[in-house]
């Protein structure tokens, strides 16, 4: 007889056209780094999509999938997987990405007929049109000083 414990929970993460050839799931550059965001309370993931679509960015869709096959996905696709807990409070320019898309979005007009740097996995395209993360929070500061 074996013990099994509950069930593991779902996360929700944003997909564009789910179940499509053009599936593409929702990724952030930071510092260099892909990261896709694993919401653990639907609801974030709802307004974040409302404030990407907001921003004039294709409206994703919201699905819970499983969160060890999504980090796993994430590990072999060369990706972070960045689980933001319910109720998630930032305390960086870095963590405040993690509730809120940043000002600033690839340019996704061609998205459907080729891989887009921000949105599809798989996609080796440097993501030049998004400024460092880093340098943008240190102009934000310098500006804040004027």
């Amino acid at each position: 007889m074996t013990a099994s414990g509950p069930p593991p929970k779902p996360v929700h993460v944003l997909l564009f056209d789910p179940g499509s050839e053009q599936e593409g799931i929702h990724s952030l550059e930071l510092g260099g780094r892909t990261v896709v965001l694993l919401f653990e309370d639907p609801d974030d993931a709802e307004r974040y999509a409302g404030l990407l679509e907001a921003q004039d960015f294709p409206m994703p869709c919201v699905e819970a999938l499983d969160r060890e096959e999504l980090e796993r996905f994430c590990a072999q696709a060369g990706y972070e997987a960045r689980f933001v807990p319910a109720g998630f409070l930032p305390r960086s320019e870095e963590d405040r990405l993690l509730i809120a898309p940043p000002e600033r979005n690839m340019d996704l007009s061609g998205w459907k007929e080729e891989p887009a740097a921000a949105v599809l996995p798989g996609d080796d395209e440097p993501a030049e049109a998004l400024p460092d993360p880093e340098l943008e929070a240190f102009r934000r500061r310098l500006e804040g000083l004027l």
